[in-house]
C-alpha cells in the first residue's frame, strides 16, 4: 500500500528546488540556500542583475567594441529585434513560461484557403516580456479571427508555431456571448466603477446567465489548449479578467501546475464587487492561482477584501489564507521600455516631427492629452477644466494650446457614439468662444499617432494632463516622462489611475471631477519654476527607467516560482490525506475499537455557503448529517466498538441530535459526560474555579450589543462570544477591543485560558480542553463498559481548535513513558483511584446538576461483573502502565482533522461529506 506522505516531496527535492527554482547563473553571490522567502527573492534579483551585466558586457565582446545601442530595439522605426527574440524563441531558454491571455500578440489575416498573414501587435504585454531572456515565452490565445474550418485552423496554428504562438479556436458565437457580453459589457464597467447595466426585461436577466456559462466555456477552452502544450516545470501565467476562471480548470486538471494570475484593471472594493452575481465563484476561481497580481496596492487590498467579507476567508500580510492553502496576493507595477522611447528621439524622422511641431506651435506652451475615447478616461472632465482656466485667465488664450488625442474605441456601441458627440460639441463650444481665424486653444484628432509621431508630440509638450476617472496604470504618463529629458515637463495626473502610486511624488495629482482643482493645476504647471520642474522630472525619470516593463515580467515570474517554493515548505508541514483503505483494514482486525468524533464541522449537515452566509439562523442551528445516521447507529450497535462524541457544544444540543443512539456524550469539551441510556455527570476537578463567569459575562453582553449580528453563549465552563455573521473588519476590531477589556479587568487575576477561533473568543477555567478531559472519560467509560480487552484501535475526528488538539497527540504510543508522566500515563492514576469497595467516583466525577448521580453501589455494579479482571490488571499496574488500557499500535491509531490544514493530527480529511464517506464504509464492515 502507498505511504500517505507519498505525494510530498521530498527533502532531498525541496532543498534541490530552493536552490535551483532561478535560473542558474554565473555570480559572486552567496551559494547557501536561502531560509526565508525574502533572502530567497533578494538572492534572485542579484542573480538576475549579475546575469545582465555578464550577457551586456558579452554583447560588447561579440561585436568586437562597435556595439550600435539602437539596434537592438528599432529597426527602420519599429521593434523588430527584440520582438523576434521573444516570438520566434531565438535566445537560450531553461523554464518555459506560457503566457495565456484572451489575444495573441499577432493579428491574423487571411489570404486563401491555407495561407495566412501575421502582424506582429505592439502592446503592452509584449513589450513587458521583451526582457526575460531566461524563460522560453509561448503566447496561447484567440487570434482575433473565425476559423471554422479545419484547413484554415491547421494552416493558422502551423504559421503561428512559427511566432511561438499557440491558437484558441473560438466560434463567433462564444466571442459574442464571452468577449461582447459578459467582459466588456459586466466584467470591465464593474471594474471601472460604472456598475452592472440596468435592465427591465426578464430576456436580458436571462441573456447575462447565457453570458456567464459562455463565459466558463471559454475559459475551459483555454485551459484545455493549456493542458495540451503544458509540460512539467512549465510556468502558466493568465492575464486579465477574460480569464479569471482559468487557474481553477488549470488547478483542477494539474494542482502541480505553476499557475499566476494578473489583473490590468482596476479591482473594485467589496462594496462594488458584491454586487456581480457570480462574485463568489469568480472569486474561488482566481484563488485557485498560487500567485495574483494587480498594478496596486489598492487593488491587492480590494481583492482580499472581497475574499474576506463575501468568502469569510481570512486575510493575511502575505495574501488570503484558505484552510492552510494560502494564495499570495501581491502588487506588481507595470512599466514601459523607457530606452525604447530614449532612443527614439535620436531618431532622424523623430528629430524632423519635433523640428516641425515647434515651428507650428512657436510662442505657445503645449499641453498633450492621449486616450482611448472612453467613459473612463475623463476627456470631458479635461477639456471643461481647460475652458475654466482659459475664463479666469484669458491672457493664456493666445499663448497654449491643447492637443487632445482621442483614438476611437468601440464605434459600434451607441454609450460611446454618443461620448464622442458630446467631447466634440465641448471642443466645438471652447474654440468658437477662445478661438480666433489664426489659432484655436483646442486640437483635437479622432485618430492614432504612430509611434514616431507620438515621440515627437511627448518631447514637445510642456504639460502632460491625464484625467481617468479609474483606471488600471495608465501608461501614458510614463511615455510622457521618458520623452522629457530637455524639456522636464509638468504631468498633472489624476490620482484614480494607478500611475498615481508610482509617479505622484513627481506629478501634480488632481480629482478629475474637480474642475476647479484641475483648472488651478494646470495654471501652476505653466508657471512653475525651472528648478522644480527639474526636480520632479528626475524622481518620475528614475522610477520609470528602474521599474521597467522587463523589471515587472521578470519580477512577477521569480515571485511565482519563489510562491510554489514556499508552498512546497507549508505542505511539508501539512498532514497528508488519510488512507482511508488502510484506516478501514485495520478497523476491520482490531477487537476493541475506540472512535471519539467531534460534532461540529464534522458530523453537522453542511450549509450552503457559496454567496454568503446569509441565513445566520440556519447556520447557527447545529444539526446531525442525514447521511451519517444510519452508519452511525451501526457503528454504535457493535459491540466491539465505543463511540464518544467530544464537542464544545452544549449538552442540550448533543442530546437533541444523538439521544436515539447508544453511545456517549462528552459536552463542554468533555467536562460533562453521559451514556445515552444514562445521566448527565460532571468531570470538572474538584477545585474548578468559575468566580469570573459573571464578570465576563457582562463584557461579552456589552460587546453584543455594539457589534452587530454577533452573539455570544452562555455554557457551564465557559463563555463564547462568536463574531462569524458580523462585519469582518469591524469584528477583528472588536474581538481586539474585548481581548484588551478582559485582560485588564474582568480575568486579569482569573485562572483562564482565552481560547481565539477563526470568528470567536472564548473564555474558560484553565485545564478545560478535550486532551485533558478525554483521561477521564476513558476511565468513566472503562468502568462502565465492563471492558474485557484493551482497546486496540483508536480514530479520533474532529474540527478542533489548536487549543483542544491535545487530544490528537494523547493517544499517540510513540510518545516517551517516564518522569514526567505523560498524559497518556494520567489514566493509570484514575484507574488506580477506584476499587470495587470505594464509596464511589466523587474525586474524579461528580453529578451534573439537575440529573442525580447514580448511587455508590449501583456505581460500584457497573463494573464490578468484571471484577476479578480489574483487580488483576490493576494490582499489576504501576504509575507509568496505566496505559496498558490502551494497547495501542502505532499503526492502529488514526487521527484526522477535518477541514484544517494546520494540525497535530497525522491525517487530513477535507470535510464532513469525507466523514461520511468514512463512517459508511467502516459500518459497512459491521455486515
Amino acid at each position: 500500500m502507498e505511504s500517505p506522505q507519498g505525494n510530498n516531496t521530498s527533502d532531498d527535492n525541496l532543498d534541490e528546488l530552493l536552490i535551483t527554482h532561478t535560473p542558474e547563473k554565473k555570480s559572486d553571490f552567496t551559494s547557501s540556500i536561502p531560509t526565508s522567502r525574502l533572502e530567497r527573492l533578494l538572492r534572485d534579483r542579484e542573480l538576475r542583475r549579475s546575469n545582465k551585466f555578464s550577457s551586456f558586457n558579452e554583447e560588447l565582446r561579440d561585436s568586437n567594441g562597435d556595439f550600435d545601442a539602437n539596434e537592438p530595439y528599432l529597426s527602420d522605426g519599429e521593434r523588430v529585434y527584440r520582438e523576434e527574440d521573444i516570438l520566434e524563441g531565438s535566445t537560450p531558454v531553461r523554464q518555459r513560461l506560457l503566457v495565456v491571455a484572451n489575444r495573441l500578440p499577432v493579428s491574423a489575416i487571411r489570404k486563401s484557403e491555407d495561407s495566412w498573414t501575421l502582424d506582429v501587435s505592439v502592446g503592452g504585454l509584449v513589450s513587458a516580456l521583451l526582457g526575460i531572456n531566461d524563460f522560453e515565452a509561448r503566447w496561447i490565445g484567440w487570434a482575433g479571427v473565425n476559423v471554422p474550418d479545419e484547413v484554415g485552423q491547421r494552416s493558422l496554428t502551423k504559421a503561428l508555431a512559427e511566432k511561438r504562438c499557440i491558437p484558441v479556436f473560438l466560434d463567433e458565437e462564444i466571442v459574442h456571448q464571452y468577449y461582447n457580453g459578459y467582459c466588456n459589457n459586466i466584467l470591465w464597467p464593474l471594474f471601472h466603477y460604472l456598475g452592472l447595466p440596468q435592465e427591465d426585461r426578464l430576456a436580458t436577466t436571462r441573456s447575462f446567465q447565457s453570458q456567464f456559462a459562455a463565459y466558463k466555456v471559454a475559459n475551459q477552452m483555454f485551459a484545455d489548449v493549456v493542458n495540451e502544450h503544458y509540460r512539467e516545470g512549465d510556468v502558466v501565467w493568465c492575464h486579465d479578467y477574460h480569464l479569471m476562471f482559468l487557474p481553477k480548470c488549470l488547478k483542477e486538471h494539474n494542482s502541480k501546475m505553476k499557475v499566476g494570475w494578473f489583473l490590468h484593471t482596476p479591482f473594485p472594493s467589496s462594496e462594488i464587487h458584491r454586487t456581480l452575481p457570480s462574485r463568489s465563484e469568480l472569486l474561488r476561481s482566481v484563488l485557485a492561482a498560487d500567485l495574483v497580481g494587480f498594478h496596486t496596492y489598492d487593488y491587492a487590498r480590494h481583492f482580499v477584501s472581497a475574499c474576506t467579507r463575501i468568502l469569510g476567508l481570512e486575510g493575511t500580510p502575505d495574501g488570503v489564507e484558505d484552510q492552510g492553502k494560502l494564495t499570495r496576493v501581491a502588487a506588481f507595477p507595470i512599466g514601459i521600455d523607457s530606452d525604447r522611447f530614449v532612443r527614439a528621439l535620436e531618431l532622424p524622422q523623430v528629430k524632423d516631427h519635433i523640428k516641425e511641431l515647434e515651428e507650428r506651435f512657436a510662442g505657445r506652451k503645449v499641453m498633450l492629452g492621449v486616450d482611448r475615447l472612453d467613459m473612463i478616461k475623463g476627456i470631458p472632465q479635461k477639456i471643461l477644466a481647460f475652458e475654466k482656466f482659459l475664463e479666469e485667465n484669458p491672457i493664456w488664450c493666445d499663448k497654449v494650446v491643447l492637443v487632445q488625442i482621442a483614438v476611437p474605441t468601440r464605434t459600434d456601441v451607441p454609450e460611446y457614439q454618443k461620448l464622442s458627440s458630446q467631447v466634440h460639441e465641448i471642443v466645438g463650444r471652447i474654440n468658437g468662444r477662445f478661438g480666433s481665424l489664426t489659432a484655436v486653444p483646442i486640437h483635437h484628432l479622432d485618430r492614432s499617432l504612430d509611434f514616431h509621431a507620438l515621440c515627437a508630440l511627448y518631447a514637445v509638450t510642456d504639460v502632460a494632463l491625464v484625467t481617468s476617472l479609474r483606471d488600471g496604470m495608465n501608461l501614458v504618463s510614463y511615455e510622457f516622462v521618458a520623452c522629457q529629458a530637455v524639456k522636464k515637463g509638468v504631468l498633472i495626473l489624476s490620482e484614480f489611475a494607478g500611475a498615481a502610486q508610482s509617479l505622484g511624488a513627481g506629478a501634480i495629482l488632481v480629482n478629475p471631477w474637480n474642475v476647479t482643482e484641475v483648472a488651478a493645476s494646470i495654471g501652476y504647471a505653466l508657471t512653475m519654476p525651472p528648478d522644480e520642474r527639474e526636480k520632479r522630472h528626475r524622481h518620475n525619470f528614475t522610477h520609470i527607467t528602474t521599474h521597467t516593463s522587463q523589471e515587472w515580467a521578470e519580477t512577477f515570474v521569480s515571485e511565482l516560482n519563489d510562491t510554489v517554493v514556499e508552498a512546497q515548505l507549508r505542505t511539508r508541514q501539512i498532514p497528508p490525506l488519510l488512507p482511508k483503505g488502510e484506516a478501514v483494514d485495520h478497523y476491520m482486525c482490531s477487537n476493541n475499537r475506540l472512535l471519539i468524533l467531534g460534532f461540529n464541522a464534522t458530523l453537522t449537515e453542511p450549509v450552503d455557503t457559496q454567496g454568503r452566509r446569509i441565513d445566520q439562523f440556519k447556520e447557527m442551528e447545529l444539526n446531525l448529517h442525514p447521511d451519517l445516521k444510519e452508519p452511525l447507529k451501526k457503528l454504535c450497535d457493535d459491540p466491539k466498538t465505543t463511540v464518544i462524541v467530544l464537542s464544545g457544544s452544549d449538552r442540550n444540543v448533543l442530546d437533541e441530535n444523538f439521544g436515539e443512539y447508544n453511545l456517549w456524550l462528552a459536552a463542554e469539551h468533555g467536562m460533562f459526560l453521559r451514556l445515552t441510556t444514562g445521566d448527565w455527570m460532571t468531570t470538572m476537578p474538584e477545585n474548578l474555579n468559575m468566580d469570573w463567569v459573571d464578570s465576563v459575562r457582562h463584557v461579552f453582553e456589552y460587546f453584543t450589543e455594539r457589534t452587530p449580528r454577533s452573539h455570544f453563549e452562555l455554557r457551564e465552563t465557559s463563555l463564547v462570544w462568536n463574531y462569524k455573521y458580523a462585519d469582518v473588519e469591524f469584528g477583528k476590531l472588536q474581538s481586539k477591543d474585548l481581548l484588551q477589556h478582559l485582560w485588564t479587568g474582568p480575568i486579569s487575576n482569573a485562572s483562564v485560558d482565552v481560547v481565539q477561533g477563526a470568528r470567536s473568543v472564548e473564555v474558560r477555567a484553565v485545564g478545560v480542553t478535550k486532551g485533558a478531559a478525554i483521561d477521564r472519560i476513558l476511565g468513566e467509560i472503562v468502568h462502565y463498559n465492563a471492558v474485557k480487552t484493551p482497546i486496540d484501535y483508536v480514530l479520533c475526528i474532529g474540527h478542533f481548535l489548536p487549543k483542544d488538539e491535545d487530544i490528537y497527540t494523547f493517544f499517540e504510543p510513540e510518545l516517551p513513558v517516564g518522569p514526567p508522566p505523560t498524559t497518556r500515563a494520567k489514566i493509570a492514576n484514575s484507574l488506580n483511584r477506584f476499587t470495587p469497595n470505594s464509596p464511589g467516583m466523587s474525586a474524579f466525577c461528580r453529578k451534573a446538576p439537575p440529573v442525580p448521580l447514580p448511587g455508590p453501589d449501583k456505581r460500584a455494579n457497573s463494573f464490578l461483573g468484571n471484577g476479578n479482571w480489574w483487580s488483576r490488571m490493576r494490582e499489576k499496574m504501576t504509575v507509568h502502565e496505566g496505559s496498558s488500557v490502551l494497547d495501542l499500535k502505532g499503526e492502529n491509531y488514526f487521527s484526522c482533522a477535518v477541514g484544517r490544514k494546520r494540525s497535530n493530527a497525522r491525517y487530513l480529511l477535507g470535510s464532513s461529506a469525507e466523514v461520511v464517506s468514512l463512517l459508511k464504509e467502516l459500518a459497512d464492515c459491521q455486515l
